[in-house]
């Protein structure tokens, strides 16, 4: 099974990556089309030449690479909005999508606190609305998520027809041997887990009103269609 994950950035998409990453049998891809959505826009990230340096940037070559089918299953975990007018999406047919969401006011403070003057582009909130539009697929919110790891997961992995395995619910500290090469600069947080974060608090208040007005909208309509959360984290 090739599971094709889509988010925006600071959205516990590494750490499902370990989830997955943890189970026997799937292997995981992390961000494989970053080398090539910074060598079509020119944007200047963090780590630039070093992420230019460690993945192919032929966008076709990166397609031609997530499609390959073998006898494990694969977790590939992307960026919504890496996905850069004109490259391929073919490579994506076929697959398992799943679309992991939170909510921007969250993702919009825990992103400017590693890159300052975000914007929507930068979020991938449309993006990701028009891959979900073009391939429909699973919704998780991760908020659920963290209220109850074991029950959403569960979930999850019966909405893709996959067997849960509780190895999902912990991964080893220090990161994945598949980590792209900007793992140092932004999972600092997450090579200090095991598991999954306890639930959220409150929602962060007064960041960038006009970031949260852009974004929301595609949240919402995201969630309207996400997986109902599980009684525990309900309750």
């Amino acid at each position: 099974m090739r599971i094709v994950a889509w988010s925006g950035p600071r959205n516990l998409s590494t750490a499902m990556m370990y989830a997955f990453g943890n189970r026997p049998d799937c292997d995981v891809m992390d961000e494989p089309f970053y080398a090539a959505y910074l060598a079509a826009t020119g944007l200047d990230h963090p780590m630039r030449d070093a992420i230019l340096a460690a993945q192919p940037t032929d966008p076709a070559e990166v397609g031609r690479l997530c499609s390959r089918e073998g006898s494990r299953h694969v977790y590939q975990k992307h960026m919504a909005h890496h996905m850069a007018p004109g490259f391929p999406l073919g490579w994506a047919e076929g697959a398992v999508h799943v679309h992991l969401i939170r909510h921007p006011a969250r993702v919009i403070a825990s992103y400017g606190a590693k890159r300052e003057a975000a914007t929507e582009a930068d979020l991938g909130f449309g993006a990701q609305a028009a891959l979900y539009d073009r391939f429909g697929g699973v919704v998780l919110d991760t908020a659920d998520l963290r209220d109850d790891p074991p029950g959403m997961l569960a979930k999850l992995c019966a909405a893709i027809g996959l067997p849960f395995d509780p190895a999902m619910l912990s991964w080893p500290a220090g990161g994945h041997a598949s980590d792209g090469v900007w793992a140092s600069h932004w999972y600092g947080s997450v090579h200090r887990s095991t598991g999954f974060a306890g639930p959220e608090g409150p929602l962060p208040q007064g960041a960038r009103p006009d970031l949260l007005r852009a974004t929301l909208p595609f949240y919402e309509a995201l969630k309207s269609r996400a997986l109902e959360p599980s009684a525990q984290s309900a309750s």
